[in-house]
């Protein structure tokens, strides 16, 4: 329940939380969720609920330490008509445009304080963000083609591949079927070398529960080939190993 203050019990404990995740590197999920990655369109979208995010500290949290702008312009538009709650929440909305890592977040900051939290300056904020929303995902699918090319070409060893791969789609938030459907094509592929894919499966872990059950599924019905024999064998192997820890529903 909402104090006098305009923050909540789990609005604290949800932004701590989120500070835990960004000090450990982890992604930060859904409310609710242990897969679903929480990505920029989420917390624009105000037909969604987000339980916990919806108090301003967590999403003052986004605004200031996440590491990519479009995160956290995104939870800076979504703070913006709550900002004027209450005056510590004001003040809270002040203060991050002091404290965030991001310009183009203390710019709508400024734009909103400026203009009185008027709809037309709120409303602004949301269409900029949604513009680096875009133009920041082209970039990284530019990248992600770029190290492809140049894996291709030989200009990248297979290890710094894969460690590129993995930085790109993270920080570039993409959607869990984008990341599947990339990570299927190299797999499946008869062009990349066997080596490359088992760097892959190294880092398997590093992927949503839902995208790697997915993968599995899709490689273990692929048809056969040789590498393709090889990559069901490590996939089985894995799935063996995890079996036994495994949560019950």
């Amino acid at each position: 329940m909402e104090n006098r203050f305009g923050i909540t019990e789990e609005g604290i404990q949800v932004a701590l939380k989120i500070k835990r995740h960004y000090k450990s590197g982890q992604p930060i999920c859904l409310p609710g969720e242990r897969n679903d990655i929480l990505i920029p369109e989420h917390l624009l979208n105000d037909n969604l609920d987000l339980l916990g995010f919806e108090d301003p500290l967590p999403l003052a949290m986004v605004a200031s330490r996440d590491p990519e702008p479009p995160m956290a312009m995104a939870a800076a538009a979504r703070l913006c008509p709550r900002a004027r709650r209450t005056e510590l929440v004001t003040e809270v909305f002040d203060l991050l445009g002091e404290i965030t890592k991001h310009d183009e977040v203390r710019h709508c900051v400024e734009l909103v304080s400026a203009n009185a939290f008027s709809p037309q300056a709120i409303a602004e904020v949301r269409r900029r963000t949604s513009r680096v929303i875009v133009h920041t995902r082209q970039q990284y699918t530019a990248a992600l083609r770029q190290n492809m090319k140049d894996l291709m070409d030989g200009a990248v060893a297979p290890r710094q591949f894969v460690k590129e791969f993995f930085r790109l789609t993270e920080a570039g938030n993409l959607r869990n079927d984008i990341r599947k459907k990339l990570v299927l094509s190299l797999l499946l592929s008869d062009a990349i070398r066997p080596s490359i894919k088992f760097l892959f499966l190294e880092n398997f872990d590093r992927f949503p529960n839902p995208v790697r059950m997915s993968i599995i599924t899709s490689v273990l019905q692929a048809e056969p080939s040789h590498h393709t024999e090889l990559i069901k064998e490590e996939l089985k192997w894995i799935v063996a190993q995890e079996r036994p820890y495994a949560q019950p529903h």
